[in-house]
């Protein structure tokens, strides 16, 4: 089984550096199996990299109103919710690849979004508190999910 873990954002847009630094921790941990993408987001290029893996996991920031730090998780079968996912520079992002790989019945078998919800996106390295607190949790997500699909070998 081909699986992919890809870290959305921008390290140097504060709360957006999230993805990143979840695919940073998750590629250290060197799991068997698992390929670990750090992307900057942009919605074509992004349906070009999850093809051909049969389980593939997003990790991104979201700008919903939610408190700095929740986090959501969401099955690619699923409506995705594209009002949550900030498309920065791009008119093309995460959401939207997702709605329309569904559409063109291109979504890998088994998809899993999990977004931190961010607070500050200005220019900067620093990541609010409260959104590096889930950074944790983020990381047993994706390995729990990956580990309990019903696909694994």
């Amino acid at each position: 089984m081909k699986v992919l873990v890809v870290g959305i954002g921008h390290a140097f847009r504060r709360d957006d550096g999230i993805g990143p630094l979840v695919a940073e921790r998750l590629a250290a941990m060197a799991l068997d199996g698992v390929e670990v993408l750090i992307h900057h987001g942009e919605g074509t290029d992004l349906m070009t990299r999850w093809r051909g893996y049969d389980l593939v996991v997003l990790v991104d920031a979201t700008l919903s109103g939610a408190a700095a730090g929740t986090v959501r998780s969401w099955d690619g079968a699923e409506p995705l919710p594209t009002s949550c996912f900030a498309k920065t520079s791009h008119v093309f992002g995460l959401a939207e690849a997702v709605e329309m790989a569904r559409l063109l019945g291109d979504l890998p078998p088994r998809l899993r979004i999990i977004g931190i919800e961010g607070a500050d996106f200005s220019p900067g390295q620093t990541i609010t508190p409260s959104v590096l607190e889930s950074l944790d949790e983020v990381i047993m997500m994706v390995v729990a999910f990956i580990r309990t699909n019903p696909h694994s070998k």
